[in-house]
Formats: structure tokens, C-alpha cells, sequence
């Protein structure tokens, strides 16, 4: 090719790339700006600034951008199973389950801040070539389960919403547009798109508070619920759903990303420890939200199906009918209340999961694009096969619940994924500087996620067991599982030893 031919090609793609050499999370101009706020001469101390309400305040906003994984239409199914089939007996596992799911998040959020990468960055550096093209891809069909689950929620709550006349695949299409919604509201600044997450949140706590108060479940049993353990046979599955919905794979990627919105020179150690504060306690109070919203949910649906025939057969397709039924109409029909809360939780998180999706894909890829078109590609990814899923589920709500349980088990299958590079990426000390964690911590977080594997592991060995019939299938199955288990252990074992083993001077804190 002749060189001048060259150049001119080159020049014609220089639109869709972004001005960086490398890949980040947010652009400088992006960050919200925390330094100078009653700091004083403190900025070159090696300790945090003292406590600020104002600092709080400013770097309020990734949590609750977290929270969202924990409240998507797969967790309200989840939940409104939990409570029909269980009753209030598992609120105490809900409350357990959210807080090792806030241990997680907080790891994910300290590796974000010391480092001053992402998950999927730190892991395109630190595994070899063949090793993160496979975490890459597993992080992409994470997403794309995920997406599928979310877009199909808001879908359904469109449909409810328009009364019917607006089927499946429209709702589909509807919520696709929130990608460029996403892109518009990205062109005013990281706080604003906060502030409509947190009034899509409002818009889930309000409703879901309105369901609760008019349907008016027991107070003592839900106390009893939340303080005594108690788990049967009879409720096993549903008890490993609750907590198989607490580690999302793309959240935990997102998150790493999210803390880097605002700007925090990571090589100062005071700086660090000053941002881990603040998103502890932001985080740790967006959890705290979350858990109570599903907690409105669940119990709910415990006081108005536990124990009849319905119980079984209720699921996100069906819930406001059987809410409708059950509680009648009123001046706000418990039907359109209940959609509208359903609408909320399915916008924000297809919103966050194509913020996710260009973390993800321009960690692991380096790709140097545009966030428009690198938004437009991976909601594609999830747009089409989701459009497909809506024509041909439509017309059964049987088919949709099959193909749900599917996703389910999707997830599952991803979560040592993003859950073992996370552990072993804040262990270590040429990464994490002195912000590595601890032999304490690391041994709870690993206890933890062993705990969420096997439980996950169970609901597999449940669901294939159930579910697939035939030699073949069965053959095909067990081929990936071994490969599955093999990629496992090899990420276990032998963790970043494939690295170059180089220090990163600019990654670890407290080096200038």
C-alpha cells in the first residue's frame, strides 16, 4: 500500500479514536475534583485529611452506581420466589448475603483506588494473552446474561405500564434507546448521570415502600425472620438463589472503574486512605438501601402467596397479575406501582450495564475507541440476542422462566471469573503498594468466595441434573465442565506467576 494511501486511511479513523495513547476509565477533564476542600496544608501528609460532610457529599455516587447490580429484575424475581416459596424464614441469609456482597465491592473499590486501573486493566497486564482473552470473553457473556435479564425486565414492565398493547419486543426496543440516553446524559459531567441513578433508585424505594405499606406483612415475623437463621429442604433452592445473586461479574469489574471518577492522585497515601473512607460509607450505605428494598419486595410476597397454591407458579412475568389479583385496585392500582418499580430497576441497570461494557471491553481490548461507538457496540451485543429472545418467548410465560433459569445459571458459571483475579490482584504488593490487603482480610475474602463457588457449584449440579437428558448433551457438558474446572485452578494455583513480575512504580501508592 502506497504510504501516502496509509496515512490517509489512518487519518479517516482518527474520529473513532480517543486522543489517549492508553485506555482509562474517565478522561482527566471528567473527574470530580475533592482536593482543596478544608484539607489545609495536609496534602503532603501520609495520613487522611480529617472527617468532611462536604467530601461525602462529593464522592457520594459510585456506590449507589454498585448498588444497582443488587437491584435488577433477575434479584426482584429472585426475591418475590423467595418470599411466595419461603415465606420470611430466609430474610436473615438477605441480610448476610448483602453484606458479603459489600465485602466484595469494598475489595473491588480499594484495588480501583490504589492502583488507578480497573479489574479488567490490571488483568489484561498481569495474565498472559490466551488467559484474558478467556476472562474477557467470560466477562462478556456475564454481561450480555445479565443485559438480556434487565432489558427483558423493562420490558415487561412496559408492557404492564401500556396495558398490554405494547408487546414484548417493542419494550425491547424501547429500552435499547436508553443507550443514547446514557450517551446524552454522559456530556453533562459523572455528577448528573449520578443524580438520575439516584432518582431511579427514589422512584424503586418509593414504590416498592407503597407495595409494603399496603400490603402490610407481619412486623414480628419479619423481625424474626431477619434474626433467626433458619433454613429446611423444602426452601435449599431458594436459599442458594439469594445468595447466588450477590456477586454480579460485571459489577465487580464496574465498580473498580467507578471510584476513578474523582480525582485522587493515588501515588499520595493520605489521598488513598482519605477515598477509601469515603466509599466505604458510601457503599456501605447504598447496601444498605438496596437491602431494603429487597427487603420490601420479598416480604410482600411472603405475606400474600406464602403457602397457597400460586407460590409455585409466580415469577416476573406473572407477579402483578397475581398482585393485582390479590390486592385489587384502588386510586394506584397495586398492578401499575408494581411496574413502575420494575421499569426503574430495568432502565438504571441497562444503563449501568453499558457503562460496564465499555469498561470492560477497553480494559481487556485496550481499544482505543470513542465512548459512543464503543457504548453502540456493546449494546448491540446485548440488543440482539434480547430482540430474539422476545419473539420467541412472547407468547409463554413457561418459556420465559425456562430461559431465565438459563441466565441464571450464566452468571453462576462466570462469577470465579471476576471473583479470583480480584482477590489476587489486591494480595499483592507490586500492585497494592501498601494498600495490599491484610492476612486477616485475606483469608475471610477467601473463605467468602470458596463459600459463594461451592453454593453456586450446587445450583449448577442441581439445574444440569434436572434439566439435561441424553448422552450427548450430557458428553458435551461434562468436556467443558472439565475445562471449566482445569481454567479454575489454574487461576487459583497459580494466580499472577505468569506476569512479568515487574514492579509498576506507577501503580503502587506512596512511591513519589
Amino acid at each position: 500500500m502506497p504510504p501516502q494511501q496509509h496515512e490517509q486511511e489512518q487519518d479517516h479513523l482518527l474520529p473513532l479514536l480517543a486522543d489517549d495513547r492508553e485506555e482509562r476509565a474517565y478522561d482527566p477533564t471528567e473527574k470530580v475534583v475533592v482536593i482543596g476542600l478544608d484539607d489545609g496544608d495536609l496534602d503532603n501528609l501520609s495520613t487522611a485529611p480529617p472527617f468532611s460532610w462536604k467530601k461525602l457529599w462529593l464522592f457520594t455516587g459510585p456506590g449507589f452506581l454498585m448498588s444497582i447490580a443488587f437491584l435488577d429484575p433477575g434479584n426482584l424475581e429472585g426475591d418475590l420466589q423467595s418470599g411466595a416459596i419461603a415465606g420470611y424464614s430466609l430474610l436473615w441469609l438477605l441480610l448476610w448475603a448483602t453484606a458479603v456482597g459489600l465485602l466484595v465491592q469494598l475489595l473491588s473499590a480499594r484495588l480501583g483506588v490504589a492502583t488507578g486501573r480497573h479489574l479488567a486493566e490490571l488483568c489484561r497486564e498481569e495474565y498472559p494473552s490466551w488467559a484474558r482473552m478467556v476472562l474477557w470473553v467470560m466477562a462478556e457473556l456475564a454481561l450480555i446474561g445479565s443485559d438480556i435479564q434487565e432489558v427483558i425486565g423493562s420490558a415487561i414492565a412496559i408492557k404492564i405500564l401500556s396495558n398490554g398493547i405494547l408487546p414484548l419486543w417493542s419494550g425491547v426496543v424501547i429500552t435499547a434507546l436508553d443507550c443514547f440516553i446514557f450517551l446524552f446524559l454522559e456530556n453533562y459531567g459523572v455528577r448528573k448521570l449520578e443524580a438520575v441513578f439516584a432518582v431511579l433508585i427514589a422512584t424503586m424505594a418509593l414504590s416498592f415502600a407503597w407495595m409494603f405499606g399496603e400490603t402490610k406483612p407481619s412486623g414480628s415475623e419479619l423481625l424474626i425472620g431477619i434474626l433467626v437463621p433458619k433454613l429446611s429442604s423444602k426452601t435449599i433452592q431458594q436459599a442458594v438463589g439469594v445468595v447466588g445473586c450477590i456477586i454480579m461479574p460485571h459489577n465487580v469489574f464496574l465498580h473498580s472503574a467507578l471510584v476513578q471518577s474523582r480525582d485522587i492522585d493515588n501515588n499520595k497515601k493520605g489521598r488513598v486512605q482519605e477515598a477509601l473512607r469515603y466509599y466505604s460509607i458510601e457503599s456501605t450505605l447504598a447496601l444498605v438501601v438496596s437491602f431494603m428494598i429487597n427487603l420490601f419486595v420479598t416480604t410482600v410476597f411472603a405475606k400474600g402467596f406464602y403457602g397457597t397454591e400460586q407460590a409455585n407458579n409466580i415469577g416476573l412475568v406473572n407477579a402483578g397479575q397475581y398482585l393485582q389479583e390479590k390486592y385489587g385496585g384502588g386510586l394506584f392500582p397495586i398492578l401499575y406501582i408494581w411496574g413502575i418499580g420494575l421499569l426503574a430497576a430495568g432502565q438504571s441497570s441497562t444503563i449501568t450495564g453499558t457503562y460496564a461494557g465499555q469498561f470492560i471491553m477497553g480494559g481487556f481490548l485496550n481499544l482505543r475507541l470513542k465512548k459512543w461507538l464503543r457504548a453502540l457496540i456493546t449494546r448491540s451485543c446485548a440488543i440482539v440476542p434480547t430482540i430474539i429472545v422476545a419473539l420467541v418467548f412472547d407468547t409463554s410465560e413457561d418459556m420465559l422462566d425456562v430461559l431465565n433459569e438459563w441466565l441464571n445459571v450464566l452468571q453462576s458459571v462466570q462469577i470465579p471469573f471476576a471473583l479470583i483475579p480480584l482477590l489476587y490482584l489486591v494480595s499483592q504488593e507490586h500492585i497494592m503498594g501498601t494498600f495490599k490487603i491484610g492476612p486477616v482480610l485475606k483469608m475471610v475474602s477467601w473463605l467468602v468466595a470458596v463459600l459463594v463457588i461451592l453454593i453456586n457449584g450446587y445450583l449448577l449440579l442441581e439445574f444440569f441434573s434436572s434439566e439435561v437428558n441424553g448422552v450427548l448433551i450430557a458428553t458435551v457438558i461434562g468436556v467443558f465442565t472439565a475445562g471449566y474446572v482445569a481454567f479454575i485452578i489454574y487461576l487459583v494455583s497459580r494466580g499472577i506467576t505468569f506476569s512479568s513480575w515487574r514492579a509498576h512504580p506507577k501503580l503502587v501508592p506512596g512511591t513519589e
